[in-house]
């Protein structure tokens, strides 16, 4: 009997008295990871520029801190309303696909959205890396909101 493996997602949300640009442009420019995500990512550059430059589509930002350092590209890209990005880089799952998108509130600030979806590699260990993600992820919007609101 062959098992199949699970597509697994979460959603993150958190909100911010910074604009959607400012948080946008800190996402979406993968040379900046480096300068808000410390110490979890303390390297970061990007591979290729994508159209619009520099973190457009086909951007390939190279993130992590040394050994560990994954490849993401940018697959869609709405100037300073949403950022979706793959995983190129091997790892313990398939298909990894992230999706920030900021909305503006009434009044100033802006609401963050960031979904992960990934399908696991090895059937049954979905469960572990999704918490494991959610924690990062979490982690990375604080820092995000953070630095946007400095």
């Amino acid at each position: 009997m062959v098992e199949r493996q699970r597509t697994f997602a979460f959603e993150i949300n958190t909100s911010s008295s910074a604009d959607a640009a400012a948080l946008f442009t800190l996402v979406s420019d993968g040379r900046r990871w480096s300068e808000w995500a410390r110490p979890v990512v303390a390297e970061s550059y990007l591979e290729r520029e994508g159209d619009p430059s520099p973190g457009g589509v086909g951007a390939i930002r190279v993130l992590g801190r040394k050994p560990v350092l994954v490849r993401e590209e940018t697959v869609e890209y709405e100037q300073d309303r949403r950022h979706v990005y793959v995983l190129r880089s091997s790892a313990p799952v398939k298909d990894y696909r992230g999706e920030v998108t900021f909305i503006p509130r009434d009044g100033g600030g802006t609401d963050l959205v960031w979904r992960i979806s990934f399908v696991e590699r090895i059937p049954g260990t979905g469960s572990v890396v999704r918490a494991g993600l959610r924690t990062f992820i979490q982690d990375l919007a604080k820092r995000l909101v953070q630095a946007a609101e400095r």
